[in-house]
């Protein structure tokens, strides 16, 4: 585990600057049956499979691209197809945010996994497929990685980095964080520069989209937040301001500052995260929540039968201290369902966090 409890700056290595654009024109973004020149942009319903009707599966695709010249970013959403807040997110950046001084292109993809959105489900309602392991994709293979091969080949690989944006499964809920590939120097940059508090370090699974994107030379971090089903505010907002400190650290939005979270730690080894799960079935009582500070000892949850018999009554106990990433929001469990994320926390980066609660308390009772 690495932590920077105490930083001024973003990153550890300067942003790579485009060279003076004066005079100099930014490419053209190009997709196989469009064109986006610079300067342009353009709301596109990209067809990528078709219903058991025949009529197309269409994704909406907003390209923005800018005068100036810069790098080319991905930003996507709803890979499965309950997972809402980062839809908002991508919407926002794509649609409410002054553009005009771009330095490069933004592609945007509010919702890859269509028929899932539309069915309000996490994956594909085709055979129950998950596109989120379907990529880089395959022509002439099954139905997701056709779908995903149209969506990787025609906005992933012309990108220079990517933000894939994702919540927790339905019944539970996540702080917002990062996961990053922090093996890859860009990887490790971007996310850095994403400015979240915890990020946890690993290549990520076969055939999700970070993993296959990093791997063809787009890096890509996940960014999770929130829970299925939700438009989440703060957690709307909290990713927004990740996505400008990403922007100006790349140099697309010039004017603009790179963000620091007041505290980072960096999860590097699987002795350092558990899920904590269930020993017995039953109702659990919460004590924790997501981005809470728990000790070595305290009760995280009791579980308990219909009767609330006193002797049937399991309490599950942090093993050690650290911060509730993960939680379950559904209270009800058979045994070996998942209860908590939990992630070990340094001294110094306990201090830092402490002190942010503090201050929050002080303020709260101010207002």
């Amino acid at each position: 585990m690495s932590d920077d409890a105490a930083r001024d700056e973003g990153t550890d290595e300067p942003p790579d600057q485009p060279a003076d654009s004066d005079g100099i024109e930014n490419d053209a973004f190009t997709y196989n049956g469009g064109r986006i020149d610079p300067g342009e942009s353009a709301n596109i319903r990209y067809g990528i499979s078709e219903t058991y009707l025949g009529d197309p599966v269409r994704i909406p695709v907003t390209i923005v691209n800018g005068e100036h010249p810069g790098p080319t970013v991905f930003l996507s959403a709803a890979a499965h197809g309950d997972e809402l807040n980062g839809i908002e997110v991508v919407r926002e950046v794509a649609h409410d945010w002054n553009h005009a001084e771009l330095h490069g292109t933004l592609v945007c993809l509010p919702v890859m996994n269509v028929p899932g959105f539309l069915a309000q489900e996490r994956y594909l309602p085709i055979y129950d497929r998950d596109l989120n392991r379907s990529f880089p994709g395959r022509e002439g293979s099954t139905s997701a990685r056709r779908m995903a091969h149209q969506i990787f080949t025609n906005f992933i690989e012309p990108c220079d980095i990517g933000i894939d944006f994702h919540t927790s499964t339905r019944g539970r809920t996540n702080m917002l964080h990062v996961r990053a590939n922090m093996d890859n120097s860009q990887v490790s940059r971007l996310a850095k520069a994403f400015s979240s508090n915890v990020i946890i370090a690993g290549e990520g699974p076969s055939g999700t989209l970070r993993r296959e994107a990093t791997d063809a030379g787009v890096p890509t971090i996940t960014v999770e937040m929130g829970e299925a089903h939700r438009f989440q505010r703060s957690l709307i907002d909290r990713a927004l301001t990740g996505v400008a400190s990403v922007l100006a650290e790349f140099g697309l939005h010039q004017d603009s500052s790179v963000h620091w979270p007041g505290w980072r730690t960096v999860i590097n080894d699987d002795d350092e995260k558990t899920w904590i799960r269930a020993d017995a079935g039953g109702i659990v009582d919460m004590k924790h929540g997501r981005g809470e500070l728990v000790r070595e000892g305290d009760v995280i949850c009791t579980i308990t039968n219909p009767f609330k018999e006193e002797e049937d009554i399991v309490t599950v106990e942090a093993p050690f201290t650290g911060l509730v990433v993960g939680v379950l929001e559904n209270p009800v469990v058979y045994p070996g369902n998942p209860l908590c994320h939990l992630v070990g926390l340094s001294p110094d980066t306990r201090t830092a966090l402490e002190r942010e609660h503090t201050a929050a308390r002080s303020q709260s009772e101010l207002r």
